[in-house]
């Protein structure tokens, strides 16, 4: 049944985009959405033809917004040949139902929009999982609008339902049993997931996920920082998959670095669960390099709604390393200036011309260092494995050798590992 809505959905081609202007609101704001789901609408290969904004007090139980607005819009939709009504606010099932049958055609709304661009975009078996769960859980209260076509539903005694009905309760079933096997591979993939976190931990190389709103630039920051190949393109969830790689720091200092899945306004409930285990790539690192556009005009919303997504995740009080860019677009100075305002110890860089990257990565040799020690230490030959780990895991300040073939060296190492050098330790102090 669901390959059938996405074989119907891939005629779509023109669509019509309705957002809501409440007295909490303001017009600037509702257009600026409106422009971000024409985007989202646009990954899907649907060309927007029109966009209306609809002035609302409250939310209304049959389409979201009053009767008359409603037959306007139905008008337009038809008038103009549309394929396809997109909202951006969420419908219940009863709403888009109410809609299909008023206007005729498919009616969708901003979660629907969402769930497609991921289904779309997943590749890893654990994304693949996670789009098709938070899918079926979608559609799950929505089945009746695949059955509009079969005989309607003609009461409740034995031998009056008709075919819809019983079409509706066996596809009712199979998803119910599907969403079950679902999550019970989830389960297992979690726990090889976990497996490989608890490695890179044992490894004690410091780790940092790189997090912040969709086409901020993440995936072109991991690129340029690792040469990682991952792909980035200027769209909304170019890349669902996380990617680690390991960067080496100018002092020679290893740092594992993670690419994490884009946060978005309005992203569904049902993703935020589903992606949990890979968003909290995030909560496991020791911190979090926080990727901002600073060619938007919404930079404060997405810094919001970032620190929204990191708050469920349990991750909001991990340290920061701020990053502004795509100085290449904004070159304007009450962009760096609002930039500052907001984090004043920010990294100014463009991805794409390397610019900056240079502070960038001293940001995060001092963000590997923040809890550090620095040690003398005497190491004899017999223990130059400790000296291999002090150049992997440390930051080296010193190193030579005595008469005696010592090696003396000079370096700041992580708390969790200086231990290691108790016994060759000549004098220790703080950062």
């Amino acid at each position: 049944m669901i390959e059938v809505q996405k074989e119907q959905r891939k005629r779509v081609e023109r669509a019509i985009i309705v957002g809501c202007l409440t007295p909490e609101d303001s017009e600037t704001t509702v257009l600026e959405h409106l422009e971000e789901l024409r985007r989202l609408v646009s990954n899907l290969g649907i060309e927007v033809i029109e966009q209306i904004v609809v002035k609302l007090r409250s939310p209304l139980a049959q389409y979201y917004i009053g009767n008359g607005k409603a037959e306007e819009i139905r008008d337009t939709f038809q008038m103009l040949e549309a394929d396809v009504l997109v909202f951006d606010m969420e419908l219940s099932p009863s709403q888009q139902r109410n809609w299909e049958r008023l206007t005729r055609g498919c009616v969708i709304d901003r979660q629907e929009v969402i769930l497609d661009i991921f289904a779309d975009r997943a590749t890893t078996k654990e994304a693949v999982l996670q789009v098709e769960l938070a899918r079926l859980q979608y559609y799950l209260p929505r089945l009746t609008r695949a059955w509009t076509h079969l005989s309607r539903q003609r009461g409740g005694a034995k031998g009056t339902r008709g075919e819809g009905e019983t079409q509706i309760e066996t596809d009712r079933r199979l998803i119910k049993k599907r969403i079950s096997q679902l999550q019970k591979d989830l389960i297992i993939v979690r726990r090889q997931r976990d497996t490989q976190r608890k490695s890179r931990l044992r490894n004690e190389v410091p780790h940092a996920a790189i997090v912040g709103y969709t086409n901020a630039g993440k995936s072109s920051l991991l690129n340029r920082l690792t040469e990682a190949g991952v792909i980035a393109e200027d769209k909304l969830f170019a890349t669902l998959d996380p990617t680690t790689r390991k960067l080496i720091l100018p002092s020679g200092r290893q740092l594992l670095v993670t690419d994490t899945v884009g946060f978005v306004r309005k992203l569904p409930h049902t993703l935020v669960e589903a992606f949990k285990s890979t968003l909290e790539e995030a909560y496991y690192a020791d911190f979090l390099i926080l990727v901002l556009d600073l060619s938007s005009n919404q930079l404060e919303e997405h810094w919001e709604t970032t620190m929204q997504v990191l708050k469920e995740l349990g991750a909001v009080d991990k340290e920061l390393v701020v990053v502004f860019n795509k100085i290449d677009i904004a070159n304007d100075p009450i962009s760096r200036v609002r930039a500052r305002n907001l984090f004043p110890n920010g990294v100014f860089l463009s991805t794409k011309t390397g610019e900056g990257i240079k502070d960038l990565e001293e940001k995060l040799l001092d963000a590997v260092s923040a809890d550090s020690t620095l040690l003398r230490v005497k190491l004899p030959p017999s223990r130059y494995d400790l000296a291999a780990m002090a150049h992997q895991h440390g930051n080296v300040l010193e190193s030579k050798y005595d008469e005696d073939g010592n090696l003396w060296m000079t370096f700041h190492i992580a708390e969790n590992i200086h231990e290691k050098y108790k016994d060759y330790t000549v004098c220790a102090g703080s950062r």
